[in-house]
């Protein structure tokens, strides 16, 4: 018997990876950038926290609650290969502000998601002398929760005539509450409200994309974020802080490009402007001096902690090009393309635990899921993983920003300790399936 092999419950499904998160290329940059974006997103996580914003209201409370990441459920989708999403090259020239908003402001549209609350939370689990506490279990309990369901609003860009809308993730699926994929979405274009579908979405990238029973709308242009130049003028279009707010302006400029930032232990290469964006500004574009698309704005840094200094104009945007290629998997196959999986549920060893159970610091494998890539190089539940590609990890979130480093297919090494031996496994990441 393995000596770590505890009686731990698995928290997030057979073969869920904590912190996954997608990685459609490899990353070209040389050490010196690797460092420094390292260290941006420490310096970002260390200043404030960073949400990803929908505003969130209950109907009988006045509540906003900032979302997180977490693995959905499996959403089959069926589609032709079809490519609706393109990036234009055409540029009529530069605009005023306002030519922009009135170009831009038809493709931009207000979402209104319901979810369902949870009625009781079990955190009652099996532990080995209280060794579950440990990783987050304890006594049962029933949450404190409000009558009916919460509503969640935000923001989405039209890109097809006849009623494709992409938004963020986070606008229709939540996390942080244990909610997951919203019950009812509704869009609002202009005084006509349709009942969406879900195409396709996925939470590492905060990208989703709806379908409204609609046509002859009018559709966003989309713009290369790659020709983005520091100090650009930019403008962004949404709803904050709920649907009454619906088509608010705002203005500012591209503060930074190429941010490697880190929300909810999924790293993201983002645009950052002081545009102002807020809760309910989610899904909607950023738009750059020609009228065209160049970011879905999606978070923004702010202070947490009693006394922590202010934080203003700190916001992000995931770029155009970016969202292109995310539509277009979503379109064809109905999730992102190429996002490597090792096939294992994995939680924390964290110093305390390493101290009271004599065990090494480094990742607690929960599951390993029949047929991965994990159960076919051996790993087996009770294996604590420490190093990956011969790199020391400690985390799950560790465990992914090495892992993603790669895309499915690739060979990677991973050393663990089982039964206090020290072995290494070789094996060829799959291909994540499912929507995440």
């Amino acid at each position: 018997m393995n000596e770590y092999n505890f009686n731990i419950e698995e928290i997030e499904g057979p073969g869920a990876e904590n912190g996954n998160s997608p990685s459609p290329k490899k990353p070209k940059k040389n050490t010196a950038l690797k460092i420094a974006a390292s260290l941006m997103a420490m310096s970002l996580v260390s200043a404030g926290s960073i949400g990803i914003y929908h505003h969130l209201t209950y109907p009988d409370q006045n509540k906003t609650i900032t979302e997180s990441s977490a693995e959905p459920e499996k959403n089959n989708i069926e589609a032709e290969n079809v490519s609706m999403l393109q990036i234009s090259e055409s540029k009529d020239g530069v605009l005023t502000t306002e030519e922009v908003v009135k170009k831009v402001m038809p493709s931009v549209v207000g979402i209104k998601s319901e979810f369902e609350m949870p009625q009781q939370s079990n955190n009652s689990f099996g532990g080995f002398g209280g060794f579950g506490d440990f990783f987050g279990f304890g006594d049962e309990y029933e949450s404190q929760i409000p009558q009916e369901n919460p509503i969640g609003t935000g923001t989405g860009v039209v890109f097809s005539e006849d009623g494709y809308i992409v938004t963020n993730a986070h606008v229709i699926y939540d996390s942080q509450n244990g909610m997951g994929l919203a019950t009812e979405i509704e869009v609002l274009v202009e005084d006509e409200t349709y009942t969406a579908e879900i195409i396709g979405y996925d939470v590492d990238c905060d990208l989703a994309v709806l379908k409204i029973e609609a046509d002859g709308l009018i559709s966003a242009e989309f713009g290369n974020s790659d020709e983005l130049n520091l100090g650009e003028d930019v403008t962004a279009i949404g709803n904050p802080l709920g649907l009454d707010l619906m088509n608010t302006v705002t203005k500012g400029i591209v503060s930074g490009l190429n941010r490697n930032v880190t929300i909810n232990d999924k790293s993201m290469s983002l645009i950052q402007t002081d545009t102002a964006i807020n809760e309910g500004n989610s899904g909607g574009p950023l738009i750059n001096k020609y009228g065209q698309v160049i970011g879905i704005n999606s978070s923004k840094m702010s202070s947490s902690g009693f006394g922590s200094a202010s934080i203003e104009g700190i916001c992000f945007a995931i770029p155009s090009n970016k969202v292109v290629n995310v539509v277009d998997d979503f379109m064809n196959y109905g999730y992102v393309k190429g996002k490597p999986q090792l096939g294992i549920s994995c939680r924390d060893v964290t110093a305390e635990i390493s101290q009271m159970y004599d065990m090494p610091l480094g990742v607690y494998v929960v599951e390993v899921t029949e047929g991965s890539a994990a159960e076919k190089a051996g790993l087996k539940k009770g294996d604590i993983i420490t190093a990956v590609d011969d790199v020391k990890i400690e985390t799950a979130a560790e465990l992914t920003a090495q892992k993603n480093l790669h895309m499915a297919g690739d060979e990677i090494k991973l050393t663990y300790k089982r039964n206090g031996e020290e072995m290494t496994a070789t094996l060829v990441l799959d291909e994540m399936t499912e929507n995440a």
